[in-house]
């Protein structure tokens, strides 16, 4: 069993996500309409510029195993502090011998921690690719629920891909 723990995401953390980042289509599954390929430091500056302070509605973390220091992942949160919500976004186990052994679990559970413990928010919300059935079923057992299905939703060369919008209020993170 891993342990984890999430740190600020730097520029000395660039090389290692340009490296995950690989394709244009799973660049658009990380990282929406935010990032064109190939994903670029210019580009992270950009994406880090005003985040990570107390202040800032925007944070952005590394994921790190406690065991040995390595960087396996990645995972954004956008806060709305006017109507008490976050978003999450940006989620990756970049390591793929890690894939499917719990990281994904544990960095959501890390986050909203962070989203209803820490910064006392109402909800938190996220949109996932209606095919990405891993992320589902790990949002799910979190704890997210499914609001909806927004179909056709981004397209990526002459595809259409729906996305289901997920959320969880704080009263279904307390119990």
């Amino acid at each position: 069993m891993f342990v984890i723990k999430l740190e600020h995401f730097e520029r000395t953390d660039f090389a290692q996500l340009i490296e995950w980042i690989d394709s244009p289509k799973f660049l658009f599954q990380w990282g929406g309409q935010t990032f064109s390929f190939p994903l670029n430091e210019e580009q992270l500056e950009e994406y880090i510029k005003n985040s990570n302070t107390h202040a800032a509605d925007v944070l952005i973390y590394k994921v790190v195993l406690e065991e040995n220091k390595e960087v396996v992942g990645h995972i954004h949160l956008q806060i709305d502090r006017i109507n008490e919500a976050a978003r999450i976004g940006k989620v990756l186990v970049g390591k793929r011998n890690l894939r499917g052994q719990g990281i994904g679990q544990m960095m959501i559970k890390k986050v909203l921690h962070i989203v209803f413990e820490e910064l006392k928010l109402h909800k938190v919300s996220l949109g996932v690719l209606e095919f990405n059935l891993s992320a589902i079923a790990c949002y799910e057992k979190a704890g997210f629920v499914k609001e909806g299905l927004i179909r056709d939703k981004r397209r990526i060369d002459n595809e259409f891909w729906s996305v289901w919008e997920m959320s969880m209020l704080e009263k279904e993170w307390l119990k």
